[in-house]
């Protein structure tokens, strides 16, 4: 007679030690009847084709090892199930994602690339309100700023310092109403769960701070329909297969009050579990129906 199904909860050496989400989320997997566990996702020898699913949870450190991680996502991925799959990671691993969903119509915060060999002016950094600069892969506001107008110089140096790393760049405009918090949708099994708004990060101009935490003044947040209309339409632009496992849509105000994609985070974003009482059963109620298995 078949087991339980098993499921590997993939994290990180920071996860094992930080992620307070991980043990709550092995317990309740356990408690639904399935064998869960952690599995760092560079550990070796790992024989991923044990399990029946694969979960990835907090692999902080993808973005340092992108080529690496995504090349594990590819592997695992044709011994077993990987959620959320391989292809839809390697799509969001990369910002430009931005510009698919905005071809497809979804509501961005307007976006330039710009990519290494670029020749760059102060004058592409103008803004009425000053820029944002970023690269076009990172996680956690790594290597980002913002910058006030008649600043355009720094963004360029900014800009130029990356661009010289062979990264790619982002330039958005900076829009005021962040001051006003930003949201966070969370979608589990393909459906709202729950939110969260969050504190503005790029609180001071012209810094590059890689120590900022990155999540500062959570509460919950009822989101508004219209907000749940952009997040929705962001979701239905991810390419194949399938509705993701898990999902954050981060949406920010542009300066009609319209909500605006900001991020769609589809690898290993802070669900923000404990904010809802709810939000944990439900992961683990999606997690085992992709294992086969519903209460």
């Amino acid at each position: 007679m078949r087991g339980a199904a098993t499921v590997a909860v993939v994290t990180s050496e920071a996860g094992v030690a930080y992620d307070v989400d991980l043990p709550l989320i092995v317990d309740a997997l356990r408690a639904r009847g399935l064998a869960a566990e952690p599995v760092v996702w560079d550990t070796a020898p790992a024989t991923w084709e044990r399990f029946d699913l694969l979960v990835i949870r907090s692999t902080w450190d993808y973005v340092e090892r992108l080529d690496a991680f995504l090349t594990w996502a590819d592997t695992t991925a044709g011994v077993t199930r990987l959620w959320n799959p391989a292809p839809v990671v390697r799509w969001n691993s990369d910002k430009r994602y931005l510009r698919e969903l905005a071809r497809q119509g979804v509501a961005v915060v307007p976006t330039r690339f710009l990519e290494p060999g670029t020749p760059l002016t102060p004058a592409e950094f103008d803004g009425a309100d000053g820029v944002v600069v970023k690269p076009a892969i990172s996680a956690g506001a790594v290597d980002t700023a913002r910058y006030e107008p008649g600043r355009q110089a720094d963004a360029a140096r900014h800009a130029r310092m990356l661009l010289d790393q062979g990264r790619g760049v982002m330039v958005q405009p900076y829009l005021p109403r962040v001051a006003e918090g930003e949201r966070a949708l969370i979608f589990l099994g393909g459906a709202f769960s729950h939110a969260i708004r969050k504190d503005a990060l790029l609180t001071e101009p012209g810094v590059i701070d890689n120590d900022r935490v990155p999540h500062l003044g959570v509460a919950p947040y009822r989101p508004t329909e219209a907000e749940i209309r952009t997040a929705s339409a962001a979701l239905a632009a991810v390419p194949p297969p399938g509705a993701p496992l898990f999902a954050r849509v981060d949406l920010v105000l542009d300066n009609l009050g319209e909500p605006v994609v900001l991020e769609l985070e589809l690898i290993e974003p802070n669900l923000f579990l404990q904010s809802d009482p709810e939000a944990l059963g439900r992961f683990a109620e999606a997690v085992a129906e992709r294992a086969g298995l519903r209460r």
